[in-house]
């Protein structure tokens, strides 16, 4: 509030209006100044429009009988398909447990001293970014025409054990092979990107303790470089997980290449490339929740409030939009302050 001086002696408050609120008519002498919200019509229009275009979308997919969700229902669980899905969560789990291992073997030599390592590594992930994926996986699953027996023995010596590559390399193991080979080039430079985001004076600190090379790695740099890693990796992991069904070129019968068997059988293809896709959708759901609640995790010790969970704040919504709903009976009351946005009483 502010006082107004003149030469007859001080006058009533003025009432100041909030920034962003409307203006209001001065109060009189006692009486509580209401505040009024600004009002957001554009807002609310926008997000009518974009309800309006949903529920449309929704309505188009759900009546439309060309989806057939009499056959969707009917596959969704059988043997075949759930075989594929338990194929790709498998090669997904794997890819990105050997993926992550070779990629921060890979970030270590590249953040290393000797050059010899670091132009290896360099090299190891120009080639493996550079190919796509498709071809990666072709060529190790023609890799008996080049090397058609593989052995064991003394280098540039005789072999003590040698295997024929055309039995060694299946289907499975080719596309295990080529999808580890490719993620650990990416999952290298995420790693190497979190270790970077660290501090230098973490480490300055670590060592001014004696603590090795290695355990500095291990004990400092890691955890603190996971608040940068979980995200893309997290990404990765999905995208890893729509990956595979890059692998049906090769026969593997992942979950896509499941439901191909069933519709080249039954020509209903629509419907079955629904089964596949509601699952894709499904599991990309939970690993995006798990996601959530890994980065939440890491957040601890460097963020003042930790992230709210998805049902916080929908509990927080709904008490505010229960307040603004409550507010007008409330201001009308005597003796009561208006209340702003933020739910503070202000009064003259």
């Amino acid at each position: 509030m502010s006082l107004s001086p003149s030469l007859d002696g001080p006058r009533a408050p003025l009432a100041t209006a909030a920034p962003g609120s409307s203006p209001q008519p001065s109060a009189e002498p006692g009486e509580p100044t209401r505040i009024v919200p600004r009002r957001h019509p554009g807002r609310w229009l926008s997000a009518a429009v974009a309800l309006l275009f949903l529920a449309m979308a929704v309505h188009s997919v759900v009546r439309n009988e060309r989806f057939r969700w009499g056959v969707v229902g009917r596959y969704f669980t059988t043997p075949a398909v759930l075989d594929g899905l338990l194929l790709t969560l498998w090669l997904t789990a794997a890819v990105m447990v050997l993926g992550f291992l070779i990629g921060t073997f890979l970030a270590v030599l590249r953040l290393s001293a000797n050059p010899v390592l670091q132009s290896l590594s360099w090299g190891y992930i120009w080639i493996f970014r550079s190919t796509p994926l498709l071809v990666q996986l072709l060529f190790w699953f023609n890799i008996g025409a080049l090397y058609p027996t593989l052995g064991l023995g003394i280098p540039f010596g005789p072999e003590f054990l040698t295997f024929t590559t055309v039995n060694l390399f299946g289907p499975g193991l080719t596309a295990l092979i080529g999808l580890t080979l490719h993620e650990a080039a990416y999952a290298a430079e995420v790693v190497r990107g979190g270790i970077l985001s660290v501090d230098a004076g973490q480490t300055e600190a670590a060592a001014s303790l004696g603590l090795s090379r290695g355990r500095v790695l291990r004990r400092v740099i890691v955890p603190q470089a996971m608040r940068s890693i979980v995200p893309t990796a997290g990404n990765m992991l999905i995208g890893t997980l729509k990956g595979t069904s890059i692998v049906s070129v090769l026969a593997v019968q992942d979950l896509l290449f499941s439901v191909q068997l069933i519709y080249n059988r039954t020509y209903e293809i629509i419907p079955l490339l629904m089964v596949a896709t509601i699952w894709y959708v499904i599991v990309t759901t939970v690993l995006s929740v798990a996601q959530f609640f890994v980065e939440r995790h890491y957040a601890r010790g460097a963020a003042r409030e930790l992230p709210p969970t998805p049902l916080s704040r929908l509990r927080g919504q709904v008490t505010a939009l229960r307040v603004r709903v409550a507010a007008p009976g409330r201001r009308g009351e005597p003796g009561q302050g208006a209340r702003g946005d933020g739910g503070e009483e202000r009064s003259t």
